[in-house]
């Protein structure tokens, strides 16, 4: 079934789609009211750009699909499969720092307290985030000192000869050494921490105050002094949180400044009415984007994001190359809306703390839906939900907080985009000068190959391309022609593959061809490429253990740069990216060949048996351990019998 056959047998039903490639990967997750509806838009006729063009829909021979009851359980499992699949056509959140939590390890026999950046599902207690992050860690030093639960990494599952320092200087219980600290008395103690990193001081104290009262009863004195100190220090704390909190509630602010396909994005987080900190995103290459929604009037590029039916998004092509990519741009610009109900979703749904109002400084289709999630998911099971607001203010003192959100975005843009472009402008005429190029290198695209002893040779091509890497562009090569050991040789074929192609598709040659080997891998470039009488090509080659670049018509004088060169940086950073990417490919080869070439030797299995068994059971020794009944599973029971025989017959380890 081709894959506009199966769209026509989606479901109506609200639910999540996926898009894939051939090579099976995840490309796009996208959530919809109506399947069918939503995908069959992204085929439609007549849209800007025909969408049947579109990178993404040029690349997706296969749809899944999940059913869900409602938008709302849509909204969380398209959040979650972005997550876990990373697929590249979605906005992925790439987040420039983390905060710190204190951990409480409640799974222990004696819990203890930590400062930590990652949260795991492993029985322990998580509470923040905390910023400033040295909030923290004033946090548990404070619970240090007075609830004498320690940090320590000392073997708490046994017992010790003697304690360490940390209990000589009164800030822990000595739970590694017997005798000095009952079990019931550190429970109460890690029981009184817990109580007051969620929050209820109130109870802490009541609590607190009980003891107290107890212990001078019983004539323990110095106990009964010990809870009166803490109280006291509760309360302190109690009163300025208390102070802060009268000024106002807590909240995130984004602000935004989009320029030339580059984003920048800062988040301040407000708590009690002052901006504890600032968060900042960037997005070198954001894709053009447009709404796949079928109701949109594609003539309408400046539509208002309030009044749209979807959020979901494609790719309009822009292989064209720079005059198409400005087409697209003029007719379907950047999406804020869009962008930032990507963005909320996988800031917040699931995150550990949410404040209680969200200021975005743009509207989006499912905001109110989002709110909803947020505030359901934040309250946990068999809680009562704390209500999230996602506003959009439009005018005084929190509309002035999104513009100040925006000025500090509109720096950081600069900082990163503006501040950096002249430095990378001056690597490129600075390579152009060395090397002695015609133009200014704006595109340069390298070769590497990879084997084992002549053995599943295969060949790498790497993009760089105005001052970064372009994975789009990466390509594979299986050398077909060659036998056994010859580098020059494979640098040849698949010198002359690439540009043979290039040619067909009157494509532009690239400013500068480079070539990871030494002068005989040049000169078989080089010869590739007067085969097909393309002449005046820069071609270079940089040799692996001197660090030397050839010059293709200069080779009696190569070129010798300093180690600090950001030059040879460049050179250097492509020529191993190149080189990563063929060892990687070429690993992947000899894995498949490894995996299946025993079970070839089986009579009646052939290379689609050998496919479908090693997918089903993941491993080859899988399916040695593998009964008949298993393996009918997959194949026949001849087959079955077959293989079980095969490997009967081999001698044990």
């Amino acid at each position: 079934m081709d894959l506009q056959q199966k769209i026509r047998t989606l479901p109506t039903q609200p639910g999540v789609y996926q898009y894939k490639n051939a090579e099976g990967e995840v490309i796009y997750v996208g959530k919809a009211k109506n399947l069918r509806s939503r995908v069959r838009s992204y085929f439609l006729q007549g849209r800007p750009e025909d969408a049947k063009t579109g990178t993404l829909l040029r690349e997706a021979t296969d749809v899944d699909y999940i059913v869900v009851d409602n938008e709302k359980e849509a909204l969380a499992l398209e959040n979650n499969l972005i997550k876990q699949k990373k697929p590249r056509f979605n906005i992925l959140l790439r987040d420039d720092k983390t905060y710190p939590y204190v951990k409480l390890t409640l799974g222990e026999r004696f819990p203890r307290v930590y400062v930590t950046r990652r949260l795991r599902k492993d029985g322990s207690a998580y509470y923040g985030p905390y910023f400033p992050a040295n909030l923290a860690y004033r946090i548990v030093d404070l619970i240090h000192r007075h609830f004498l639960i320690p940090s320590c990494k000392v073997d708490l599952s046994r017992y010790h000869p003697r304690p360490c320092l940390q209990y000589y200087i009164h800030r822990c219980q000595g739970p590694c050494v017997q005798g000095l600290t009952m079990p019931d008395v550190y429970q109460e103690a890690v029981h009184d921490v817990k109580m007051f990193l969620e929050g209820r001081p109130t109870d802490l104290v009541r609590s607190l105050r009980g003891r107290m009262e107890q212990a001078a009863a019983d004539q323990r004195f110095e106990q009964a002094a010990k809870y009166r100190d803490l109280i006291s220090t509760v309360d302190q704390l109690q009163e300025k949180q208390r102070i802060a909190s009268t000024e106002s509630d807590d909240a995130d602010v984004f602000g935004y400044h989009y320029e030339n396909g580059m984003l920048a994005i800062n988040l301040f987080h407000m708590r009690g009415g002052r901006v504890l900190d600032r968060r900042e995103f960037f997005w070198e290459q954001v894709p053009v984007l447009a709404s796949a929604d079928p109701s949109e009037e594609p003539s309408s590029p400046a539509r208002d994001v309030a009044s749209e039916e979807s959020t979901e998004m494609h790719v309009i092509s822009t292989d064209d190359g720079e005059d198409g990519a400005e087409r697209a741009a003029k007719v379907l610009a950047f999406n804020p809306g869009e962008f930032f109900s990507a963005l909320i979703k996988q800031l917040y749904i699931d995150a550990p703390y949410v404040p209680r109002t969200i200021y975005v400084p743009v509207d989006f289709e499912d905001r109110e839906t989002l709110a909803e999630l947020i505030s359901e998911t934040h309250a946990g099971p068999g809680a009562r939900a704390a209500r999230v607001h996602v506003t959009v203010p439009q005018r005084g003192e929190k509309r002035s907080l999104i513009d100040l959100a925006g000025n500090n975005a509109k720096q950081s843009f600069d900082q990163r985009f503006r501040v950096m472009q002249p430095a990378a402008r001056a690597v490129q005429e600075s390579l152009q000068d060395v090397l002695a190029l015609p133009e200014l290198p704006k595109r340069i695209e390298c070769f590497d190959i990879s084997h084992i002893q002549g053995a599943e040779t295969v060949a790498s091509m790497v993009v760089w391309e105005d001052g970064r890497m372009k994975k789009s562009d990466y390509r594979k090569f299986i050398i077909r022609s060659v036998d056994g050991v010859d580098d020059f040789a494979s640098m040849r074929e698949v010198v002359t593959r690439r540009y043979k192609r290039v040619e067909s598709e009157k494509k532009k040659m690239p400013d500068l061809v480079l070539i990871d080997g030494g002068l005989g891998q040049l000169h078989a470039a080089a010869e590739a490429l007067e085969e097909l009488q393309i002449i005046n090509q820069p071609l270079a080659a940089i040799a692996k253990r001197e660090e030397i670049i050839y010059v293709y018509g200069q080779e009696d004088e190569p070129v010798a740069l300093d180690h600090h060169s950001p030059v040879l940086h460049l050179v250097q950073q492509i020529r191993d990216e190149a080189h990563r990417f063929a060892v990687t490919f070429h690993r992947k080869r000899r894995q498949m060949r490894d995996r299946s070439t025993e079970l070839l030797e089986i009579p009646g299995v052939g290379a689609s048996t050998t496919r479908r068994l090693l997918q089903h059971f993941g491993s080859l020794q899988s399916v040695k351990d593998a009964d008949v009944a298993a393996l009918s599973a997959v194949v026949t029971r001849t087959q079955a019998q077959a293989i079980l025989e095969h490997f009967r017959k081999q001698p044990a380890n």
